[in-house]
């Protein structure tokens, strides 16, 4: 169900930025997608915090920070937001990726593996109003968290960021993308 829930999403984000539609920035535009995932990262989560067996050894993941400094964040350009923001969906993807292969549940993986899904969808969304970072060094997971990555041991904690990320970071650059500031108008 959770598998179908996701291509579900996937193929309503590709049916929003593929169609000729007369106004095809709109539904890229629309927040509600993006609260779409955020509800899914959060039944993720509460998913994972029910597990009692089968979740997978217990490991650290470097994800993002997702406190936001707003005067510093309003003083860089929308460019910049990109990199930061396409740098911690790649930490979350790979932080994900991680974790699923580590899963014994079948059920739980495909919550992560959506997740995943979400996320990369999250990045063409980004691509189609030309925010796509040009280039993401990620810390390996030996690297010690620099300034714009903690730790955290859990996978409901993963989960969490995530939520977070999309609801602070995501939310914010989104929000200033100039094809959707020009929709506005």
């Amino acid at each position: 169900m959770q598998t179908f829930s996701g291509l579900v999403s996937v193929l309503i984000v590709f049916v929003w930025l593929g169609g000729n539609q007369v106004s095809p920035l709109r539904p890229i535009c629309d927040l509600r997608v993006l609260e779409h995932f955020v509800r899914e990262a959060r039944d993720s989560e509460v998913i994972m915090r029910g597990c009692r067996g089968g979740c997978g050894a217990m490991k650290s993941y470097f994800v993002p920070l997702t406190s936001v400094d707003f005067a510093f964040w309003e003083h860089i350009d929308v460019h910049e937001q990109a990199v930061e923001v396409q740098t911690g969906l790649s930490l979350l993807v790979q932080a994900l990726s991680t974790a699923m292969k580590a899963m014994s549940n079948s059920r739980l993986a495909n919550a992560l593996d959506n997740n995943i899904s979400n996320i990369h969808s999250l990045s063409q969304i980004l691509h189609s109003l030309d925010l796509q970072a040009r280039s993401t060094v990620l810390p390996d997971d030996s690297a010690p968290t620099s300034s714009q990555t903690q730790e955290v041991s859990s996978l409901p904690e993963l989960l969490q960021v995530q939520s977070s990320f999309l609801r602070g970071k995501v939310r914010l650059l989104l929000s200033a993308a100039p094809a959707c500031q020009r929709q506005n108008s």
